[in-house]
């Protein structure tokens, strides 16, 4: 009887298989993006490729580990109180909602929760890209305790997403402003811009902001704001074509220097 198990997990849209000794230690992994089996040890090739067996569709390449890039030393430097890739879509509303969850409000919704919603729709449509070199982070913490909701970084270069909850609205994006149903219009794209360049001189490149509207049933926009993308959720997917901004590279270490909460501490 094979001793070694399979633990399939899943992170940042990569499903990854590790094989496993009965005492929990790892003494390999199997990539499915890059079919690849790395073996931390020859020795246990075989036994590897048996308990992988069922799980394995095609030819695959067996070896040890890559080496890693200096983008993954310094991520695996990095302590994990310092790496904010871990960060669900929206983590400093959940840590608020947690802390303090409001008291019950029989007609309005709290804010907050609306907020919660639409970052976490915008997240998992933006973790979605993953796939196709992108990297995203998420509710990334600023000084004077403002956060960048979203950050990603990829092919087409980097953006700044700024979430809008709009659900059942018809939204107008004037210039700076945008105005949901009947409310008071709001300086909006002003904020996104913010973000946007408080991340480019924490980074020291260019990053574009990116105003996502969730659950909008209209959006008019008469004339295309200045340097400010507009797109609802249903419409991230599109950031998938975008390339020839960064080299792949460019984008490993870009993410490495963005996951560093020390990266944003002085911004």
């Amino acid at each position: 009887m094979n001793p070694l198990r399979v633990v399939p997990t899943r992170r940042h849209g990569q499903e990854r298989l590790y094989v496993c000794l009965t005492d929990g230690r790892n003494v390999a992994w199997y990539d499915r993006a890059t079919a690849r089996v790395n073996l931390l040890s020859e020795n246990d090739r075989d036994g590897v490729l048996e308990a992988l067996g069922p799980f394995l569709t095609g030819p695959v390449t067996v070896g040890p580990p890559p080496v890693p890039t200096p983008a993954e030393l310094a991520r695996l430097a990095l302590h994990p109180d310092d790496d904010l890739a871990p960060n669900r879509p929206g983590e400093a509303l959940h840590i608020a909602l947690d802390r303090d969850p409001g008291a019950p409000q029989r007609f309005r919704a709290d804010p907050r929760r609306h907020a919660l919603e639409a970052e976490q729709a915008v997240g998992e449509a933006l973790e979605r890209l993953t796939g196709g070199g992108w990297y995203a982070l998420h509710s990334i913490p600023l000084p004077g305790g403002d956060r960048v909701h979203h950050l990603v970084i990829g092919p087409g270069g980097l953006y700044a997403v700024y979430t809008l909850y709009a659900r059942k609205c018809r939204v107008s994006v004037a210039d700076p402003m945008v105005t949901l149903g009947r409310r008071d219009a709001r300086p909006v794209l002003r904020r996104a811009r913010a973000d946007a360049g408080r991340a480019s001189y924490a980074l020291t490149a260019e990053v574009r902001p990116l105003l996502v509207l969730y659950g909008a049933t209209e959006v008019t926009v008469p004339v295309p704001p200045r340097s400010v993308r507009v797109l609802r959720e249903t419409e991230v997917g599109s950031l998938a074509g975008a390339g020839g901004v960064l080299k792949p590279a460019d984008v490993e270490a870009l993410h490495a220097m963005a996951r560093d909460r020390g990266t944003w501490e002085r911004v």
